[in-house]
């Protein structure tokens, strides 16, 4: 695995788009847990035999931090906008989003791209995807994790997260030396189920496409060769669903000493997956002084007690209520009723929905059998329904939302499993 010598040793230059290395742009799926071929979710608090000795090889790290390499972090040079304004206009643009902060020394919110401080490589990607302006989590978060800081940061599903991580991760990377033969990846971004990853792939390559940046995603549920090739060959940014990665950690196909970033994303889904004791097999083994950055929708008892244990002088930011609550955005109707009434109420919705064209429909099932009899029942009354759940194999389900999201499938029925990151399906 040699790299091309652009005469400028061996370190990153910090613009990015100009560096001669490999183009390759590794894009794949994504997955579940690594629970179908390894160490996924069967359902809370059931897991195998296998999946309760997963990781048992691996010991945990006596780290000497005065034997580490050192590393940059802190990336954040405050915009002079946004220190020319008064303390009284950033509380009051933080009471109108929402937001509450916590911890010392928390950078100001910014307002625009161009407060944020990117270089001007990623700036421009951001720029031609034709957002408006930041998002209320990114205003906080950027600034929050292009500081170094370990950070927190609790706000709704399809609030912007992932770029509130992806943005500072492609500069953070970009200021490391290059990957040598035999390295691991630098960025690990954890996520609970195949779906959710494909997600962050997906932003991860198109923003990290100017720099070049490598990423793969490492599930369970598929072959391993494709994915032990792609950390072979060495990626930057490594996407992994804690079973299978653990997987390869154990077969000694990938490391984690190069990893200076880590980030777990929706860790409350995953905690409430039963990944915990897997999560912290992993954390053992990157060094104590990284970066880590938590990212979730809500603020249960379980997420805090990791950030505990795992986050150093961390920094928070929450964006709308901690309490679980129906979102004020999307009209919600509650319509009780009796199991035998349950099929034609749904009919007549769907009836009533599909009338318009451009209709899509996600009916969401508590089981895996409901879901498939349910399913069943749409189709055989004529309607294009497919299904998605964890049962199904990795190339049907990425198939179903491939339907899905063109539209050719405008029904979903799914378990759980889709209940986060389809948001822009």
């Amino acid at each position: 695995m040699g790299y091309e010598n652009d005469n400028r040793g061996s370190y990153r230059s910090y613009g990015g788009g100009d560096r001669s290395r490999f183009g390759r742009d590794d894009r794949q799926t994504s997955g579940y847990g690594g629970g179908f071929g390894g160490s996924g979710y069967r359902g809370r608090g059931s897991f195998s035999r296998e999946d309760r000795e997963l990781g048992s090889g691996l010991q945990k790290q006596d780290w000497d931090p005065s034997s580490l390499p050192k590393f940059e972090k802190n990336f954040y040079k405050e915009d002079p906008q946004v220190t020319a304004r008064s303390d009284e206009e950033i509380a009051e643009f933080r009471k109108e989003n929402e937001m509450t902060i916590a911890g010392h020394d928390i950078p100001r919110p910014i307002t625009s791209f161009q407060e944020a401080g990117f270089p001007d490589y990623v700036l421009k990607e951001v720029l031609a995807e034709g957002f408006e302006k930041p998002t209320g989590i990114q205003c906080q978060g950027w600034p929050m994790a292009l500081s170094g800081r370990d950070m927190v940061g609790i706000a709704a599903t399809g609030s912007g997260k992932t770029l509130s991580y992806c943005l500072p991760s492609i500069v953070h990377i970009n200021a490391q030396p290059l990957l040598k033969p035999g390295d691991g990846p630098i960025v690990l971004v954890l996520a609970p189920t195949r779906e959710l990853a494909v997600q962050i792939q997906k932003e991860c390559s198109k923003f990290g496409k100017t720099s070049r940046i490598r990423n793969t995603c490492v599930y369970g549920g598929v072959p391993k060769g494709q994915q032990i090739r792609d950390l072979a060959r060495g990626v930057e940014i490594c996407i992994a669903t804690p079973g299978r990665l653990l997987d390869m950690l154990e077969m000694g196909k990938t490391n984690l000493r190069r990893v200076t970033y880590l980030v777990l994303d929706e860790a409350d889904r995953m905690l409430d997956m039963g990944f915990e004791p897997q999560i912290r097999k992993i954390v053992d083994q990157i060094r104590p002084d990284r970066q880590t950055l938590m990212w979730s929708a809500t603020w249960p008892k379980s997420v805090q007690g990791l950030v505990r244990d795992y986050l150093n002088d961390y920094i928070q930011v929450n964006v709308g209520s901690l309490d679980l609550a129906a979102s004020h955005n999307i009209k919600q109707v509650v319509d009780v009723c009796t199991d035998f009434e349950k099929r034609d109420k749904i009919a007549k919705y769907v009836e009533t929905e599909m009338a318009d064209e451009n209709s899509k429909i996600i009916i969401f099932s508590s089981t895996k059998r409901s879901c498939d009899e349910l399913t069943s029942y749409l189709r055989s009354e004529g309607w294009p329904a497919l299904a998605i759940h964890g049962d199904k194999e990795q190339r049907e389900r990425d198939w179903v939302l491939q339907e899905f999201r063109s539209g050719k499938s405008p029904i979903m029925v799914a378990t759980d499993v889709a209940a986060r990151g389809i948001g822009t399906y």
